[in-house]
């Protein structure tokens, strides 16, 4: 239980609307072994930048348009004095410095813009490598009710192997329980130490069992990437959330596909709310021709384009699954695809984030992340607040109503996709 969307990372997305009668609603926080998904407004295209070094003064900036300047400083010091004589409580002067640095982004009225103290950091990096010290499950938070319960168990990780299953409800975490605490914070306390284990007390619905379970902490690294042959050599492919290693994972899934004969493709970024701008382009690069596929501008005009090489490209018919959480990278991808003219959208209108993150680290370890240009579609469409339409529109409905679990054949938009590329591969 360990990946966070945040990212991310984003990123657990790929669940959101596969079940048959109730679905998965908007009041569900999703977190991933350990981490937290808050969806896809949370989830952001990070360009990270490494190494970037900026060059600051030690003294005060006395210019008139600084925020230190003199009163500033004087105010500060004035509601310290106030908080040390009358708050009746023992004060935490790390958490009144972060508190002064998070006023100071938060003031910029961005709500992409976020300063991160260093273990905030750290933890915001999982969304973006999907490694992590944990045990390999996805979690999700009633936020009405606060209860807990198992997402997904990710294949050849100590969650499965100790026999935790999807629908089990976590009732305590080393005697914590589980409903008394974010989702966030209760992750921080299923990820620990490698080799340590956690013990969690679980609820299974299905039989009526309370369990207790072991859970060894290992690095895991989570697949963002899930792929299946269809009939008719209709392959598909399911991206959870753009991150690190997502588009290494995505070519291995392309070359196990066209090992069983693939003839086109579906494209599953539904409930994807992003990641990272090179992951995506690495995945448009082994798609598209030679061309620009997406490009950005700061507020000073400076332009950058994200470029397809043309080396390799897919020449099979492609459709790709969007709705109204598919954000950030997916929408970059979904608009590539459709500038091109190289596949067919099919779903509802993406959410629209046309603007680019980048994450700048402090020399104390603590890091702040920016909103610092918006990002145009190759046709130089800026999509912020108004997101891709579908060249087909199509509601998501799921055709078995007594199901209980998802299953692809009774998703009307995949069935659609199938039936789309099947007349344009006869």
């Amino acid at each position: 239980m360990d990946r966070q969307d945040f990212q991310m990372e984003q990123k657990e997305p790929a669940e959101k609307g596969r079940k048959g009668k109730s679905g998965v609603g908007r009041g569900v926080l999703y977190g991933i072994a350990g981490t937290l998904l808050v969806g896809f407004a949370a989830v952001t295209i990070g360009c990270r930048l490494t190494g970037t070094t900026l060059l600051l003064t030690n003294s005060v900036p006395e210019s008139e348009t600084s925020v230190l300047d003199g009163d500033t400083i004087q105010k500060v010091r004035e509601l310290e004095a106030y908080a040390d004589l009358y708050y009746y409580d023992e004060m935490d002067e790390t958490a009144l410095k972060d508190g002064i640095y998070e006023g100071l982004i938060s003031g910029l009225g961005d709500k992409y813009s976020v300063y991160y103290n260093a273990e905030d950091y750290q933890e915001m990096q999982v969304s973006t490598t999907g490694q992590y010290y944990g045990i390999g499950a996805g979690l999700r938070q009633d936020t009405d009710t606060m209860v807990v319960s198992v997402s997904k168990v990710y294949e050849g990780t100590p969650s499965e192997e100790a026999g935790l299953l999807a629908e089990d409800i976590i009732l305590s975490v080393d005697s914590t329980d589980a409903t008394s605490m974010e989702l966030t914070d209760l992750v921080k306390l299923i990820r620990g130490e490698e080799g340590t284990s956690v013990h969690l007390e679980v609820y299974r619905a299905s039989t009526g069992e309370y369990l207790s379970f072991d859970v060894e902490r290992r690095n895991v690294t989570l697949p963002s990437i899930s792929a299946e042959m269809l009939d008719n050599g209709i392959g598909y492919i399911h991206i959870d959330s753009f991150e690190t290693e997502t588009a290494d994972q995505f070519e291995d899934k392309i070359e196990e596909l066209n090992d069983q004969g693939m003839k086109a493709l579906i494209l599953d970024v539904r409930y994807n709310g992003g990641g990272l701008v090179s992951s995506v382009v690495q995945i448009l690069d082994d798609i598209l021709p030679e061309g620009t596929v997406v490009y950005t501008e700061d507020k000073n005009g400076n332009r950058q384009d994200y470029t397809s090489s043309g080396d390799t490209y897919m020449d099979i018919p492609i459709a790709v699954l969007i709705n109204g959480d598919s954000a950030s990278a997916s929408e970059i991808l979904a608009g590539a695809i459709k500038d091109y003219e190289y596949g067919t959208l099919i779903g509802t209108t993406t959410f629209g984030k046309g603007i680019v993150q980048t994450i700048f680290e402090l020399e104390d370890g603590d890091a702040v992340k920016l909103t610092t240009a918006k990002y145009f579609t190759p046709n130089g469409n800026y999509i912020h607040g108004v997101g891709i339409s579908p060249d087909i529109e199509l509601e998501y409905e799921y055709l078995d109503p007594e199901g209980t679990e998802y299953e692809m054949q009774y998703d009307n938009q995949i069935q659609k996709a199938v039936e789309v590329l099947t007349e344009e591969l006869d």
